[in-house]
């Protein structure tokens, strides 16, 4: 019995071969494309990094029905692939290609022929895109809802104001690492992509506080920010986001290193959902600022995760200002060189399922703002 299931092609309609990555050339991913057909609808092959063009293109053909593909860090393939996809696979809405150094704009191309009902791509470290490409697969592919392109040096404001006017339905944008996108790109953004709920702009160099006004212009319904590592940003900028984006659920302000408590009381006055908040390397802030956030009428019902490390200004007062916030599942003190063993105990005696995670660096390091993040020499001592 379980060998003619294990035949039957029409139980095989999801298929994850991460798992045994190590072992799938491409005679297995053949075999298989030819035995599920058209009943296979999704296919991880994440991390197999043997895989070749010519295995894919016998499965692009063979499974015509492919609804999700997963070829991330698959870093033998080529443009050959991608055309082979734009070919057949007619139905294909969710495509993850990151980590393939071969693929090119070649590749963005013939998706944009084939792949109309497009509504999800990743495309992050595949070095050689570019702005030409993203321009011509938004443009036939106005469906995209979720576009993630880390780490790519050669996609600029322009490429993602293209992404922003044609696909305007536009729910998950993340560009890390994309230091030639700015603040003009994040504008247009605004200006379309009104249904926007989630944004990562960390390590976003060049973005500044004209970003977060255009955001809390437009895009209102935003419930993930992530902006660690943008420099630029400043308490005027959080005042103008915060005024309008009260759906704010997940912020990581790391390193943001000019906010001040003054941000995290506009965080508390207007953002009443917000559940989880990175501050680590925000060396301004102080236990007032933790005391906004502790008496916010709804920490005690919302926030459950908290990032301190590297707060060199939080002292165990500032634990003591979170005790109401009895949903806190966890809180982040690395190198919090105020806070004692003494004061995480108090807090744990009022929260006993607060997980703690806390370790000490031998000698308080200064500030290091107007700099880049300093680096400095921990012990392990494990809390």
């Amino acid at each position: 019995m379980w060998n003619v299931l294990a035949l039957d092609g029409s139980n095989w309609q999801r298929v994850d071969l991460f798992e045994f990555q190590k072992d799938v050339e491409g005679p297995v991913v053949e075999n298989l494309s030819k035995r599920c057909g058209g009943f296979l609808k999704s296919l991880s092959l994440r991390g197999c990094q043997v895989i070749t063009d010519q295995a894919l293109q016998i499965f692009a053909e063979q499974c015509r029905n492919i609804e999700a593909l997963n070829l991330n860090n698959c870093k033998k393939i080529t443009d050959l692939t991608c055309e082979s996809l734009g070919r057949h696979s007619h139905r294909l809405m969710k495509l993850d290609i990151s980590s393939c150094p071969e693929l090119t704009d070649n590749s963005l191309k013939a998706i944009s022929t084939g792949c109309k009902y497009l509504e999800h791509i990743d495309i992050s470290w595949c070095v050689n895109m570019t702005d030409d490409g993203v321009d011509i697969l938004t443009k036939a592919c106005p469906r995209i809802a979720v576009f993630i392109c880390r780490g790519l040096q050669h996609i600029t404001d322009y490429g993602i104001e293209q992404l922003a006017i044609h696909c305007s339905n536009l729910k998950k944008l993340n560009v890390q690492g994309c230091q030639n996108v700015g603040d003009e790109a994040i504008a247009a953004v605004s200006n379309h992509c009104r249904g926007l709920v989630s944004l990562c702009l960390s390590n976003c160099t060049r973005v500044t506080d004209t970003a977060l006004q255009a955001l809390g212009t437009g895009c209102h319904n935003l419930r993930t920010l992530e902006v660690s590592g943008c420099t630029h940003l400043t308490d005027s900028g959080f005042q103008s986001l915060t005024r309008n984006c009260h759906e704010l659920q997940k912020m990581d302000l790391e390193e943001c290193i000019q906010i001040t408590d003054a941000t995290l009381a506009h965080l508390a006055s207007h953002c009443h959902r917000l559940s989880a908040l990175t501050l680590s390397h925000c060396e301004l802030i102080t236990d007032e600022g933790i005391r906004h956030i502790g008496s916010s009428p709804s920490s005690s019902e919302t926030l459950t995760v908290l990032e301190l490390d590297n707060c060199p200004l939080v002292t165990d007062v500032g634990l003591e200002h979170l005790v109401n916030c009895t949903s806190l599942q966890r809180i982040e003190l690395y190198d919090c060189q105020l806070i004692t063993r003494a004061g995480i105990r108090r807090l744990r005696n009022r929260l006993p399922n607060l997980r703690v995670h806390a370790y000490f660096a031998p000698v308080t390091p200064p500030p290091s703002v107007g700099g880049g993040r300093q680096r400095y020499c921990k012990c392990c001592v494990i809390l």
